[in-house]
This record gives C-alpha cells, structure tokens and sequence, in this order.
C-alpha cells in the first residue's frame, strides 16, 4: 500500500472526510471533495515536472490530500481550517509512513497554501505549489454560480491554462 493510500485508509481521514461531505452536502459552490484533493495533487506533480522541482510524489499527494481535511472544524467551530487540517495531518502522518521531515514539509505546506504564492513572507516552495494548485484546480470561468462566490476576482481560476 502506497502512503497515499495509508492516509486514503486511515479513519480519521475518512471521519473528517464524511464530515465534510456531511457539512458540503446542499453546497451549491466548489466542493472538497476526493476530486478536489486529487485534482490538487495531479496540478502540483505537474508544477513540479515542468518547473524542475525535486518534490517526491507522495509528499505532493499528502500535501494535496490533507490541505483542506480540516473543513468540517471550520464549520463546526470556526477554526481555520489550514488549522484544523495540519493538526489532522499531525495525527495522520506518521502512521502513514512519513519521515519527521517529511511530515514537517507537508504540514508547512498545509499552513500556507491559502497564501498568495509570489512573495508571502516565509512560504515555502511546497507551500506556493499548494497555493497555485489548489486555485488552478477551480474551474471559476465555467461555474454557474459564480456571481454569489464569496470569492474575490484576484483569487479566481478565469482561463484554461495549458
């Protein structure tokens, strides 16, 4: 079993992402959700292949699979859910196979992946990979319901990139 199944597998990754899906069920607005995660995941490997970056997949899809697992606290108690996400990921690493290192790189990574990626104090190179793929991941200039998004127009994906 690959690491990333390890965390897939674990039960308090999958009780947070029944939470999740409990609290997202009438959302009418992008979702976090398994195709949400790996859409994360696959746009960072790609990052990552095209801009020469020695980042090991599985760190990418820990990254990807674990940034926004702490949702349902934000919902249910108002904590960040970068938060809420990294304190899960401090639970969930390392009985998925993942180094200290490794497990502080990802948690860093969580932190600040609602960052903007270009000069924010501190963030680290995985962390603007996060940034840049979580927001790519959003296909904003097809929703139809874009117009009541909370979001603010700098933040959202409004072109195919190729």
């Amino acid at each position: 079993m690959t690491r990333a199944d390890r965390i897939w597998s674990h039960p308090q990754y999958q009780h947070a992402l029944g939470q999740i899906t409990r609290w997202e069920r009438d959302r009418q607005f992008c979702r976090h959700d398994m195709g949400h995660f790996l859409d994360v995941a696959r746009l960072a490997y790609i990052q990552c292949l095209e801009e020469g970056l020695d980042v090991k997949k599985d760190v990418l899809y820990a990254c990807a699979l674990l940034h926004d697992i702490g949702r349902h606290r934000q919902y249910e108690d108002g904590i960040p859910h970068e938060e809420a996400s990294a304190r899960l990921a401090d639970e969930i690493l390392p009985e998925c196979g993942f180094s200290k290192e490794e497990q502080a790189q990802i948690q860093d990574a969580i932190l600040g992946h609602r960052r903007k990626e270009d000069g924010a104090a501190g963030a680290s190179l995985l962390a603007q990979v996060l940034y840049r793929a979580d927001k790519a991941s959003r296909p904003c200039f097809a929703c139809a319901v874009r117009e009541a998004c909370n979001w603010s127009e700098e933040k959202m994906n409004m072109e195919i990139r190729d």
